[in-house]
This record gives structure tokens, sequence and C-alpha cells, in this order.
């Protein structure tokens, strides 16, 4: 029963991914806590692995329609790589229930600012697009903000292993202006390189994979992603991060019952 719903899980958290971009990596780690009993400190490995090959197969989807904005992606996740590292360090050290208490407050706040809509753009964006070849404009201005975007997404991945997308879809939503499908696709490769420097700093600091569990999920979550980039252009954007929105809220509220309970 654990293992149909760990399946399920997977399945469903790499649909969600595929379709924002973000989403799936903010529930991949409550998740793996409800059915494996598990800290964040637990979850969060296995939760990132999951998100981030999940995140690869996404991003060679986005890579052969040509809507991936590469240079950026590339950027973003040098410049997130001494925050993921610092972000892993960071979680060894604090108490797993402050952690989850964390956690829930970034996942109220994300909800929030989903279900109220409040990601407006910048009627002036500071990193602008080429519009004969639909390209960022490369300068030192939107170097500097693709740059911070990195450092927050990367303290994140590393700290609480929830692939930072929820972070950046959002901020480049905001910061460029890039259409939508460019915008989930570049977020994939981020989520997948920043994923791969925190799987790193986890598997240097001794971390061992569950293997049965850890595949399972891994599985789940590619074939649930696949499924999302095929639903992307037959379901409303808003739609689907209105019920993301929710079931943050519920999950959180969730993580915040069990971890008070706990103190």
């Amino acid at each position: 029963m654990d293992m149909w719903l760990l399946v399920l899980e997977g399945l469903a958290i790499g649909c969600l991914l595929g379709l924002t971009g973000a989403g799936g990596g903010i529930l991949a780690v409550p998740a793996l806590m409800a059915s494996q009993g598990w800290t964040v400190a637990q979850a969060a490995p296995v939760g990132l692995l999951a998100i981030t090959l999940s995140s690869f197969v996404g991003s060679v989807q986005g890579l052969q329609k040509k809507i991936v904005r590469y240079k950026a992606a590339i950027w973003i996740a040098l410049i997130s790589i001494p925050s993921a590292r610092y972000g892993v360090h960071l979680s060894n050290i604090i108490s797993p229930n402050w952690l989850s208490l964390a956690f829930s407050l970034v996942m109220l706040i994300v909800a929030y600012r989903i279900f109220f809509n409040k990601v407006h753009d910048f009627e002036d964006p500071p990193c602008k697009v080429n519009q004969s070849t639909g390209k960022l404009i490369w300068n030192v201005k939107t170097a500097s903000v693709l740059g911070l975007i990195g450092i927050v997404a990367g303290l994140l991945t590393g700290l609480l292993g929830v692939g930072g997308g929820f972070v950046i879809v959002p901020a480049l939503k905001k910061a460029t202006d890039l259409d939508m499908h460019s915008i989930v696709a570049t977020s994939l490769m981020i989520i997948f390189l920043i994923g791969g420097v925190s799987i790193s700093a986890h598997m240097i600091d001794g971390y061992q994979y569950p293997i049965l569990i850890t595949t399972s999920f891994v599985l789940a979550c590619i074939v649930g992603m696949i499924v999302g980039r095929k639903l992307i252009n037959l379901i409303e954007l808003n739609t689907v991060q209105k019920v993301f929105a929710t079931v943050v809220v519920g999950v959180a509220i969730y993580l915040i019952w069990s971890s008070i309970r706990l103190l």
C-alpha cells in the first residue's frame, strides 16, 4: 500500500512540475514525509533527486522545441552553487521540527502569492527579450537580476530540497518579458542544474539513498513529468496554479500541525 501511495505521489508531483515548471518540488518533500514517516532532512535528498531527473526530461523537450533560454539557465545555476552548498550545510545543523516549520511558512507564502495573483509583471522589466530572436538581451542589469534569482533559488534548494522552481518561475515572470512556455522550460533546466549541485553536496556529506523507495519515486515523477508536458497546451495554466495553491495550503497546515505536536 505504501509503495502504491509513493508511486501515485510521484505521478502527481511530476505532472505538476511538467505543467507549471514549479510546484512539484515543493510537494515532493512533504509527500515523502507523510508516506514514509521521514523528517525534512531525510526526505529532501530523495525528493530533490526525483525532481532533478524529472526536470532533465522536461528541459530536453524544451531544448528540442528551442524555447529554453539556456544561457540564462546556466548563469543562474552557476551563481546558485555556493548558496546551494551552504543550504545543504544548514539543513544538517537546524532541528528537523524548525526546518518543517520554515518549509511550511515558505509554502504558505507561495500559495498566497499564486492564489491571489500577487506575481505582477513589471511594465518595464529589467531583463528584456530581443523581439526578433526571442532571446534575452545580455547586459550588467540582466546578469545581476538573474544572478540574484540564482542565489535565492540555490539556498532554498540546498536547505529544503525543493528544486527552487516556485521561486524561479514567478521571478522570471516578474523580471523578464519571456512568454510563459519559455519561462516554464527554462525553469526546468535551472532546476536540473541546481538540483545536480545539491545532490552532489548531499552525497559528499554521506547521504545514503534508500534504493527501492528512491527508484520508485524517481520513475513515477519522470512519467508524471512526460504526461504534464503533454497536457500543458490543453489545460488553462491559471486553473492548474489555483489547484496547486490549494493543495500547498493543505500540506502546509498538515506540516505545521505535525511539527507543533512534536515541539
